[in-house]
């Protein structure tokens, strides 16, 4: 078609970049290409901080450009994965100078996600394109009412998986005809960490904080704990703060339990009669039914539908766990796994296409 656009997308991750070219039109993107370049752990280790990493990825994403004959100056867009900002409400972002200081500062914390707008910026600044990164996991759009904790020195955080959830949402949304700011759902990532998020008309104004460890717990982050037991053992534990977050963040969970994080290995062995396994398993999916649950009396209009999405969706056993707690509110749908590079793409397109406008970063 004469009016596609050419973007490319680029998710840079712990000790991976993933490359995708894709064709956007009014209907929509549509993938040409993708790529997911590993790079060598220890090679990356070498680096005293991630925003050093750039030149070296940027050059094997440039390697996989030339080789794939990717012609950088048809490129409309070059779109990333937003990394730790100050807290932004959703949409897509035009990567500007304000943007690119707090990336490469690591003010707001350090994570690979963070070279997403500067690899974006970097490369859309060789081949003319405009660069964007699109609802990176600090979106914040939550109620004031929801931000209360109960402790005035530790307000409620909105830090979740807002690209995976508000893609999905979309999708619900034009399956529905519908536009994704008429709606009210909950949307639920199930992955390595579990975000539950309340989508009231283009908002989501109510979700747990993935990244500190609110809410279930996950295949290794410990989720919600005891507050005076979880700080008694803080100080009695002998644990500085890098282990403790260590602790907290990637050895607790299903791991703390089991001695693995991975779920297709916890259902098998549940299934072959381990009991603790099964234990662990049944809880989890309990926890998460518990958290879908306690966003329906916090929406102002009935909840229309209850979206599973990520890695975990695609089992069976734990989405209709799930389902069977939480499907007297309203119907569950499933959306498993997660698109995040076409998810990416599609924010880049909506701007291109005049649908909606780029935001700016301040």
């Amino acid at each position: 078609m004469n009016d596609e656009q050419k973007i490319l997308a680029v998710n840079p991750g712990s000790t991976s970049s993933k490359i995708a070219f894709f064709a956007g039109d009014s209907s929509g993107v549509r993938e040409i290409m993708s790529r997911t370049i590993e790079h060598d752990s220890q090679e990356l280790e070498s680096f005293d901080s991630v925003v050093e990493q750039k030149d070296l990825r940027l050059e094997y994403i440039t390697d996989f450009i030339e080789e794939s004959e990717i012609e950088l100056e048809n490129l409309a867009a070059v779109v990333g994965r937003g990394g730790l900002l100050k807290p932004i409400p959703g949409g897509t972002y035009a990567v500007n100078e304000a943007m690119l200081s707090d990336l490469k500062s690591g003010r707001q914390g350090e994570h690979a996600s963070n070279l997403g707008g500067i690899l974006a910026y970097e490369l859309a600044e060789k081949s003319g394109a405009e660069p964007y990164i699109v609802d990176p996991v600090v979106v914040d759009e939550m109620k004031p009412v929801a931000r209360i904790s109960g402790m005035p020195e530790l307000e409620r955080r909105s830090i979740f998986h807002a690209l995976n959830q508000k893609a999905v949402a979309r999708k619900y949304a034009a399956e529905k005809n519908k536009n994704y700011d008429e709606i009210t759902i909950i949307a639920a990532h199930l992955g390595g960490g579990i975000s539950v998020g309340l989508h009231e008309k283009g908002k989501v104004t109510d979700v747990n904080n993935a990244l500190a460890g609110e809410g279930p717990f996950t295949p290794n982050r410990a989720g919600t704990l005891p507050a005076l037991d979880l700080a008694m053992f803080c100080l009695s534990s002998g644990l500085d703060e890098t282990e403790m977050k260590q602790k907290l963040t990637g050895e607790s969970g299903v791991m703390g339990y089991l001695g693995t994080n991975d779920m297709k290995e916890v259902e098998k062995r549940a299934a072959e009669g381990d009991d603790e396994a099964k234990l662990v398993f049944d809880a989890m999916v309990y926890q998460v039914a518990k958290e879908i649950a306690s966003l329906a009396p916090a929406a102002e209009e009935p909840v229309e539908a209850i979206l599973l999405t990520g890695g975990i969706a695609h089992s069976s056993d734990f989405v209709s766990g799930v389902e069977e707690r939480v499907e007297f509110i309203a119907p569950v749908h499933l959306y498993p796994g997660e698109e995040e590079m076409k998810s990416l793409a599609e924010g880049a397109n909506r701007v291109l296409m005049g649908q909606e406008s780029a935001r700016q970063y301040e």
